[in-house]
């Protein structure tokens, strides 16, 4: 398997978390940097000893590189990744694919048209948790599939502020109100990536913001957007019920943010911020919260480590679970040393979008599984709109044989 070069697009906070592990993993050939502002690219170019790097997109489209890894602004990925898919570049997208159901259209053509490698980074997807579920329902124990709730509560306090002002500048506000459900990935995944069902309708509703910071205002967003929490409930394809909530004004802090729980004629899995319990309906509930707990890694003096907010560290320094050690076999060795992130799942994620490329097979997180974890967020919110319309979510097929 040949070695292939690799930009990485956006120099911001996570994307430092990545460049290690692209720079340590032994298919890639080279990691390059572009960002727009020139004093963060030379930053980040010297600390991790990066000797290429590129002013704008335009540049590294006709250059020689032959995969891009998108850590832009959210609403910006679908954009730069037809652009790349066009220009013969393999993408690697932060979430989410896409804020339109247009955009996931032209993602999904655009890999069927060239043949290239989409993947998006969505980090849910090798949770301890989920990987505990999908091992349940590999063997059956789940039964069939009855009701699951998919949750992400992250306060804005809790580190947004700062990551929206950096990546806002003076008019930061306009964009820190994107619409919760158009950011809907990591509680959608969390369900469907188990069952592997989509959603095939849904039902929404928003709350309106009454904070008095200024951010969720329809005069300010650039969303025109005044819900700063949304709550959706969905039909699922293999005739089971869904609830996603997905929330940035909530009083919870510690513990998972991130959540996932499911009923099944045979088997259950409930979760709190700090329990999970699995039971069935032969046997009383258990906690199995010591087998798919990560080992919270926080910042040091090193480095190399990503300097973030202190409410942001659970998620961008944390190592494995054991229900992990499994999975790690297939990691290089090279990756043992780096820092890992969001509940051990970022040296996957950059394991399975490299072998993708120089294997040319499909990751398991390709344009197909990305269509299937954005769109159901992207009707909700036009559903909360009209005060929580019943709307058919849009199927985009399979991914092929």
């Amino acid at each position: 398997m040949k070695p292939f070069k690799l930009c990485i697009v956006g120099a911001g906070h996570f994307s430092r978390c990545f460049i290690p592990l692209f720079q340590a993993h032994p298919l890639v050939q080279e990691v390059s940097c572009c960002d727009l502002d020139e004093a963060t690219m030379a930053e980040v170019a010297q600390r991790f000893r990066i000797t290429r790097t590129f002013r704008n997109l335009d540049e590294v489209l006709q250059s020689d590189v032959e995969a891009i890894a998108i850590f832009t602004q959210r609403w910006t990925h679908a954009p730069i990744a037809l652009r790349a898919l066009a220009a013969g570049k393999h993408v690697y997208s932060a979430v989410p694919a896409a804020t339109s159901i247009e955009d996931l259209h032209l993602l999904v053509e655009a890999v069927k048209k060239t043949g290239l490698i989409y993947m998006m980074g969505e980090t849910s997807c090798y949770y301890g948790n989920r990987l505990f579920c999908r091992e349940k329902w590999d063997a059956g124990e789940f039964g069939h599939f009855v009701y699951g709730e998919g949750a992400y509560y992250h306060d804005m306090s809790h580190g947004f502020y700062s990551v929206f002002q950096r990546g806002g500048g003076a008019n930061w506000k306009a964009t820190a109100s994107v619409p919760p459900m158009l950011y809907p990935t990591h509680s959608v995944a969390m369900v469907l990536s188990v069952t592997g069902a989509r959603m095939t309708s849904v039902s929404c509703l928003g709350w309106k913001d009454r904070s008095d910071d200024g951010i969720f205002l329809r005069e300010v967003s650039q969303f025109g957007n005044d819900f700063s929490n949304q709550t959706a409930l969905c039909r699922t394809s293999d005739g089971g019920m869904a609830r996603i909530n997905e929330f940035r004004r909530c009083g919870t802090k510690g513990g998972r943010s991130v959540r996932l729980s499911l009923f099944g004629t045979e088997g259950s899995y409930e979760e709190s911020a700090r329990d999970a319990m699995w039971g069935s309906r032969m046997a009383d509930p258990v906690s199995v919260e010591d087998q798919i707990k990560c080992v919270d890694v926080y910042a040091s003096d090193k480095e190399e480590e990503p300097k973030v907010e202190r409410e942001l560290r659970r998620d961008f320094l944390t190592s494995f679970a054991p229900v992990h050690q499994k999975y790690r076999e297939r990691l290089p060795g090279s990756f043992r040393t780096q820092p890992n992130g969001h509940e051990g799942s970022h040296q996957f994620l950059t394991d399975d979008f490299v072998r993708a490329v120089v294997s040319g097979r499909q990751p398991f997180i390709n344009v197909w599984e990305s269509a299937k974890y954005n769109a159901p967020g992207i009707i909700a919110h036009e559903s909360s709109r009209r005060e929580g319309e019943w709307l058919a979510v849009p199927d985009f097929g399979a991914t092929p044989a």
